[in-house]
This record gives C-alpha cells, sequence and structure tokens, in this order.
C-alpha cells in the first residue's frame, strides 16, 4: 500500500504540518504492523493447566497465561514480554499485545505473559511463572517455526525486573522431570528492558514495585538477590537497553546500573538512554524522537541475527 501526502497549503505553521506528518508515519507503521497479523485474534492459554505452584484461588488473577502472537512468516525468534504495572497492574496493551504486533511486523513471534501479582502474591510466584513461559515457548519451539536457541525475554518498567531477573536467575531444567517442560532450560537467549526496575536495594528502587514483590517489610537478603544488576555474570544473556534521562518514575540509574555490569562481565550490550520522555511511553507512536527507539532495537536484533 502507497500512501500520498497531499499538497500542504501554505499557510499551515510547521507545527501543523510536523504533527499531520507524523500521524501519517504513525498511520504507516500501523498498516505494516496489521499486514503481519493472524486474521484471528489469539487466545491465551494457561501456563498450568491443573493450577499453578501455590496458588491460593481460582480466580483470573491465579492463573498466569500466555499468549502466542504467531506471525504469517516466523523467522525463528521469539520474543516474551512481561508488561509493566508495578506488580500490581500489567499494562497488557501499550506494554503486551501492541509489543507482540509490533515484533510480528520483523516476523519475530511475541508471547504476552500474564503473570502473578501483588499483593495477593510475592516472589518468587513471578520468577515461578516467567521461568515457566520460557521452558514452554523452547519445548514447543519445533511445533511453532522457532528455535530453541533464539528465545528472547522482554520486559517494561517492574515487566523488565522480572524480566532480569529471569536473565540473572535460571536453571538447566529437571532432566527428570515427569513434565516435559519442566525439563527444559530457563536461560533466555537474549533480553530486552524497556525503562526497567532493576535495584531493590538502592535509592534508585521503585518503592511500590518492591512492596508490591516483597511485601511491606523483605529480608535484606532477598532485596539483595533481586537487585538483578548485583546478579549479573558472564552467563548474563546479550542485552538491549533502553531508558529516558526525564524519566522520574524509574530513574534511568536502574538501567546504568545493568548495563555497567554487563560490560564488567564482559557480556554484549546495548544501552540507549534519549534525554526527553516520561516513563510508560511503550512504542510512543506518536513522538517524533521516541518512536525511534524500536529501530534502534531492531537495529540490534539484525546485528544479532535474530532477523
Amino acid at each position: 500500500m502507497v500512501l500520498r501526502v497531499p499538497r500542504v497549503p501554505r499557510f499551515l505553521t510547521r507545527s501543523v504540518l510536523s504533527r499531520s506528518l507524523l500521524t501519517i508515519a504513525a498511520a504507516a507503521a500501523l498498516i505494516h504492523i496489521a499486514a503481519a497479523q493472524p486474521s484471528t485474534a489469539p487466545a491465551p492459554e494457561p501456563l498450568w493447566p491443573h493450577g499453578a505452584p501455590g496458588t491460593v484461588g481460582s480466580d483470573d488473577s491465579d492463573r498466569p497465561e500466555l499468549t502466542a502472537y504467531i506471525p504469517k512468516s516466523p523467522n525463528g525468534t521469539a520474543v516474551i514480554i512481561c508488561p509493566g504495572g508495578g506488580y500490581s497492574h500489567l499494562a497488557m496493551e501499550k506494554e503486551g499485545s501492541d509489543i507482540a504486533k509490533w515484533l510480528n511486523s520483523l516476523n519475530i513471534s511475541g508471547f504476552v505473559l500474564k503473570y502473578r501479582l501483588g499483593p495477593r502474591y510475592h516472589h518468587p510466584a513471578m520468577l515461578q511463572d516467567v521461568q515457566r513461559a520460557i521452558r514452554t515457548v523452547r519445548t514447543r519451539a519445533s511445533s511453532l517455526g522457532l528455535r530453541p536457541d533464539r528465545i528472547g525475554i522482554m520486559g517494561f518498567s517492574a515487566g523488565g525486573h522480572l524480566a532480569s531477573t529471569a536473565a540473572t536467575h535460571f536453571d538447566s531444567g529437571d532432566p527428570r522431570a515427569t513434565d516435559p517442560i519442566d525439563r527444559a532450560g530457563s536461560r533466555p537467549d537474549f533480553l530486552i528492558l524497556v525503562y526497567a526496575v532493576i535495584s531493590m536495594n538502592s535509592e534508585y528502587t521503585h518503592a511500590g514495585s518492591r512492596t508490591a514483590l516483597l511485601g511491606d517489610r523483605p529480608d535484606p537478603k532477598l532485596l539483595d538477590d533481586l537487585s538483578n544488576d548485583q546478579r549479573v555474570t558472564a552467563q548474563t544473556p546479550p542485552t538491549f537497553l533502553f531508558h529516558t534521562n526525564a524519566d522520574t518514575t524509574v530513574p534511568a540509574e536502574n538501567s546504568v546500573r545493568f548495563y555497567l555490569a554487563l560490560r564488567k562481565a564482559g557480556v554484549p550490550a546495548e544501552l540507549h538512554i534519549y534525554e526527553q520522555g516520561p516513563h510508560g511511553v511503550g512504542l510512543a507512536p506518536m513522538n517524533a524522537t521516541l518512536s525511534s527507539w524500536p529501530g534502534r532495537l531492531a537495529d540490534w536484533l539484525r546485528g544479532r541475527g535474530l532477523l
């Protein structure tokens, strides 16, 4: 499809023209994304059909789920998406399905994770959910047109903390497990962090996320263990990070600390900090500057042979 830009009258101001062109660009991006989508909306599937470990009820909030967005021509790469929401709610559209659809436009399969939340649940329930999601996608890789060594994880805000926890707290699976999903390893092959919460024990901690995840009086040892910049090793997967300098909700120091830890451990990493922009921008489709960050991510994925 070709979008034709009409001739703009001279009396229009530059600001009006700029907004008009941005709207056209956003529309073109949405058309490109829509073209990669399946014809029917995907349905979520429970991660544990018979109930998650440690479940306390049977409500919707007790059922962690995974929703698969498979493009028409999958390229073998998958990304499990952890929406943000301070570990108390989930931005399932802006930081979930919208992201999966954008990934589909790159022929990447997206899997949106609905994980358990506080205060009803605390750690390790959320970690169990994300590890189960990684194991599930890896186990089903061949049937979904995926490669089991090209399964990444992406997280936004508190979902970024969960993604970075998965990338620093993983195992190789249990070969003796009766459930074949539990035999698969939980280490992601790459990591994407978007204005992520990282630290749980510093002045840069997002207090609301910490309380929802760990309660009012968390064990200091647990705070250290879940300050994921302190858990980075040479086995932490290659990482892309995006943040804004103006973010006052989750300061950019979270991403900086994680990047420096990756650099010290010799892990390939790329960090982008934009000067302007609030917390929680998602893909920022209506911001001419911030909307360029997904392009930087696409470049990084291409450079790593994931496109």
